[in-house]
């Protein structure tokens, strides 16, 4: 007998999906299948599979232990996530001296389907970073009498979602800051900085608006500037390393001594980028937007406003990106009501004159109310209500001298 060969040996998923990209998350079960191409006949005695999560952290530090001495330590740390073992044909054991209880396979494709469940418990996002990564793979064991097994390991990915349709999330964020500047003995006037974010929570592709107003009163040409900043912490053995990347920035105009810039909502788009990691217990992904006035031959002016990058976009209903009016407009188009108010029916729909004459009558007791305030009450509680009217008769009058925020610096 001629032993076949093994032409193709691989793992594919079922994508649960349209994008054709093995996307899940916990709870969600990973299914696919093992496929054998081989020529010929070979005799399996067994296929396993073995499915592993695992977030892990790896860096190394150069120490110096006397004046010719040098050493290298490792820090490593390790999360399990997921472990699962299968086995699809014949038995867990390997055992060459057994003639028995092999599965022929002969030429052709074949497929061995095979199913797990993630756990329900949290699961920590697929991430690869400079000083670690958390992967989630199937890796499948062919195993043949007198031969070494052959091996064969594909990844899937693991999200594990973030909602930012919560409060938390849709919070809005912001801060200020000012700086004075010094030339030598002289000290120049300040530069201030305040910025706004409407929520804390976004998803990649969307755009940010940045709402901020810099006052420069020193004697320098400031530049505003924005960026948004991926923070890597990896922590292993009670140390930590940290690793900051800008991941998207913009530049303001340059703003000349004692003006004045307002960004009325400028926008800052979110490039494809990996969500949120805050749960991991050895590795964290954070992000934050920075707002920052460039300032020459000094320090920047920084100001910090914490961003989650989550995996559930934000609803239509309960967006905070536009005006008061288009989110009426969306709302009432949402619950199928008509973008103007209808009048409120009339009195006359609501209380009959039977019932408004019985109520003009006078109690015969008014010990406990009496005065000119039970008459009041008595007198307009079934009374008609004002002629509903959009249109205000009576606006009130509003000054036209305003208090306007001077276009120079208060120190001139």
């Amino acid at each position: 007998m001629v032993l076949g060969k093994v032409k193709n040996f691989f793992v594919s998923y079922d994508c649960p999906n349209d994008s054709n990209v093995p996307v899940f998350a916990s709870g969600d079960f990973v299914s696919g299948r093992v496929v054998i191409e081989v020529t010929g006949e070979i005799r399996v005695r067994s296929l396993n599979i073995h499915a592993k999560g695992l977030a892990k952290v790896r860096w190394t530090e150069s120490r110096n232990a006397g004046s010719n001495t040098a050493y290298t330590q490792n820090f490593t740390e390790e999360v399990e996530y997921l472990n699962h073992r299968d086995v699809l044909i014949g038995h867990d054991r390997d055992d060459d001296s057994c003639d028995e209880g092999f599965t022929i396979l002969h030429s052709g494709r074949h497929e061995f389907p095979f199913s797990f469940e993630l756990p329900q418990t949290p699961l920590a996002t697929s991430f690869e970073g400079k000083h670690g990564s958390v992967r989630y793979w199937v890796k499948a064991e062919l195993h043949r009498p007198w031969l070494l097994p052959m091996k064969t390991k594909k990844e899937f990915t693991v999200f594990e979602h973030i909602d930012i349709n919560t409060p938390l999330l849709l919070s809005p964020q912001a801060g200020t800051k000012d700086k004075t500047l010094c030339c030598w003995f002289c000290t120049s006037g300040p530069v201030s900085l305040s910025a706004k974010i409407e929520r804390k929570g976004y998803t990649p592709g969307e755009s940010i608006q940045i709402f901020a107003e810099i006052e420069n009163c020193s004697s320098r040409v400031v530049v505003p500037k924005a960026a948004i900043y991926q923070t890597q912490t990896f922590f292993a053995k009670g140390k930590v390393k940290e690793i900051k990347q800008l991941v998207a920035n913009l530049r303001g105009d340059p703003l000349p001594s004692g003006k004045t810039e307002t960004w009325d909502g400028k926008m800052l788009k979110i490039p494809p980028i990996s969500p949120s990691i805050l749960d991991c217990s050895i590795i964290h992904v954070e992000y934050s937007l920075m707002v920052y006035v460039d300032i020459p031959r000094a320090v920047n002016l920084t100001l910090n406003l914490p961003l989650v990058i989550g995996t559930i976009p934000l609803h239509s209903f309960g967006s905070r990106t536009s005006s008061v009016s288009s989110q009426c407009s969306m709302a009432m188009s949402w619950l199928g009501l008509p973008e103007r108010p209808e009048a409120p029916p009339s009195y006359s729909e609501i209380v009959t004159d039977e019932e408004r004459q019985n109520n003009l009558e006078l109690p015969a007791v008014r010990d406990e109310i009496e005065g000119p305030l039970y008459a009041y009450i008595h007198e307009f509680r079934f009374q008609p209500p004002p002629l509903y009217s959009e249109v205000d008769p009576h606006p009130e009058q509003v000054c036209d001298s305003l208090d306007r925020r001077p276009d120079t610096c208060p120190s001139r």
